[in-house]
């Protein structure tokens, strides 16, 4: 099943048929194409038609991404291991590289589109929260996170960490940009499991020293002449 899709009742044929076109609309003309009077043109409707369902085009974009969050969250629950290999964060960094490629117009929706007014959509930011929490849940399970003096700090700052590193590799490669790089074949093949194998290097050995993290954040933070 699409994951847009759903089963219907009548009373819900058009506010689904809503969400699928302007689905369509973003896929084929960007975000800034989408406007409660396209979808109704497009459908064929009154230009009245879709409020019954939704307040505004913004409440369109945050069901389309919040359905985006719910399917990628089912990805990353549902995602597989490879046989002889017991590494839950390189089974995870796949999990979220598969779900990049494979539906790469929701991966867009979720990380590279400017979403609604926050405040006004929190059921969007509750879904959104489930995909980053399997992160932390992953990360928390490491031995090196279990033995740190501050367990709770370390998995926030290491799921930021393992987040960036992957969602920025994921758009890349989504982009013409890195075409742009003269990359051989050999690191553009290689550039997955190389950033996981770096990323599980440095989760396994511990938390950066505190005193030294202190500094360069002290030497950053110093005013430049």
């Amino acid at each position: 099943m699409n994951f847009m899709t759903k089963k219907l009742k009548p009373v819900d044929d058009v506010r689904e048929a809503v969400i699928a076109e302007a689905l369509k609309i973003v896929e084929k003309q960007g975000v800034e194409a989408l406007s409660m009077r396209a979808v109704a043109r497009r459908l064929g409707l009154s230009h009245q038609a879709p409020y019954k369902h939704f307040e505004s085009r913004d409440h369109i974009l945050a069901e389309i991404v919040s359905r985006a969050y719910d399917s990628f969250a089912e990805h990353l629950e549902k995602r597989s291991r490879i046989p002889g290999l017991d590494d839950e964060m390189l089974h995870m960094g796949l999990a979220y590289f598969e779900y990049a490629a494979k539906h790469p117009l929701q991966y867009r929706l979720m990380f590279s589109t400017p979403l609604p007014n926050l405040a006004d959509h929190p059921g969007m930011m509750e879904r959104a929260s489930r995909s980053y929490a399997l992160l932390r849940e992953s990360i928390s399970k490491l031995p090196s996170t279990q033995m740190a003096k501050d367990p709770e700090q370390l998995v926030e700052r290491d799921a930021l960490f393992v987040w960036a590193l992957i969602h920025g590799l994921s758009s890349a490669l989504q982009s013409d940009a890195i075409k742009t790089m003269n990359l051989s074949q050999e690191t553009f093949d290689s550039a997955i499991p190389h950033i996981l194998t770096r990323i599980g290097n440095a989760l396994e050995s511990g938390p950066p020293d505190p005193e030294t993290t202190h500094r360069k954040k002290q030497a950053m933070l110093k005013p430049k002449n």
